[in-house]
Parts: C-alpha cells; structure tokens; sequence
C-alpha cells in the first residue's frame, strides 16, 4: 500500500520529528505554529484548568483544536491520546477521568516523551503512562479504550487509512474518537501532495 501513497512515510516522520523535536527542546523559541498557554487560552480550553498547570505541562502544546469541546470525557473512562507530544490533552483528561481512569499516551519522539513523563510526574499524575508509538501501529490492545482523542496529528500521517484502522482497533464497541485535525475543502495537486514541506508546513 505505501507505494499508493503520495510521500514516502518515512521521509515524512522524519521530517515531522525534526520540526516537533525543535518544540520538546525549545518550546518558547520561534515556529510556524502557535505553541503553549496562549494557543490553549485561543481554542478554548478551561483557563482555570491551564492555569493550574506547571509550564512543563503546558509550554509544548502544539495543537490545532479542542477534542473536549465535542463533549467531556466521564469519571472512570480509558482514553488513548494518538500523538500525544509534550502530553497536555493527556493531562486534561486526566483531570476530566479522574483517579479512577486511565490515560494512555502514544508518540513517536523520545524528547516528547521524556517532557510528557516529566510533567506528569510533577502533577502526580499516576494513571497517566506515555507509550513510544506510531498512530499506524498503536501499543494499546484491542478494544482497550473508552476513548480516542488526538489533535492535529492524524494530518501528520502519510496512510491515513491504516492510521484510522488503527484507531478503530484499539477503541472498544460503542466507544468514540474526538479529535481536532486539518483538513483541505478543495483537491490538492498531484505537485503539492508529494511536497513534504507542505505536509509538516
């Protein structure tokens, strides 16, 4: 199937891990993205809740929605966060599960890993686990989760198809998937869908 797809996979991830590894080790510095409290405060996240947090959970944030704005996870609730970067829509839900659920955190780069670990461990947060992972190969047994979050990461993915079965796979029967994500109204060329640029740009 990858032979189908518009860019090598590869080629892309790489790409996609050096522009996301830049945000682990500098979060503060310069992007063509907004990042951190102020990019929460503009897509609506709870300002008490953001507040509340140590910079460490917050500062990395480089999402491009809101996935609780679809509707609030429930007390006891198991919800895996497919691409989950420096882990902050990790820690909301955690606040939404409570101490009863579990929130598992899936993403491919070990800087963003060892930030997420790291701001966890300063909220005390013990039903949260990060998880070294691709969202086309999901670490989490079948039908494991109650819900499936994920925000702006699924455009970040050459086969969207094996990434979307994967998701599937891993949320339970009458489960949901919330998630935030870019997508395009009109065709793009043929020119601008092999451009790797313009994926991660």
């Amino acid at each position: 199937m990858s032979g189908e797809l518009p860019v090598d996979p590869l080629a892309l991830r790489e790409e996609v891990k050096s522009k996301y590894r830049d945000v682990a080790r500098n979060p503060n510095g310069e992007h063509h993205f907004h990042t951190g409290r102020p990019l929460a405060r503009r897509l609506g996240y709870d300002a008490a809740l953001v507040d509340s947090m140590p910079d460490a959970a917050v500062e990395s944030f480089a999402g491009v929605a809101n996935p609780f704005a679809l509707r609030a996870l429930d007390a006891g609730e198991k919800v895996v966060d497919a691409g989950s970067g420096g882990g902050f829509d990790c820690f909301v839900a955690a606040q939404q599960v409570g101490p009863t659920g579990k929130v598992v955190g899936i993403d491919m780069l070990p800087e963003m890993l060892d930030r997420s670990r790291t701001a966890a461990g300063l909220m005390g947060l013990e039903h949260v686990e990060f998880r070294e992972g691709l969202l086309e190969r999901i670490p989490v047994p079948d039908g494991w989760a109650d819900v499936v979050i994920s925000n702006g990461v699924i455009n970040l993915c050459a086969d969207k198809k094996e990434a979307f079965s994967e998701l599937w796979r891993v949320m339970r029967p009458g489960g949901r998937l919330q998630f935030g994500d870019i997508a395009n109204e009109k065709p793009v060329p043929a020119g601008a869908l092999s451009d790797i640029d313009l994926w991660t740009g």
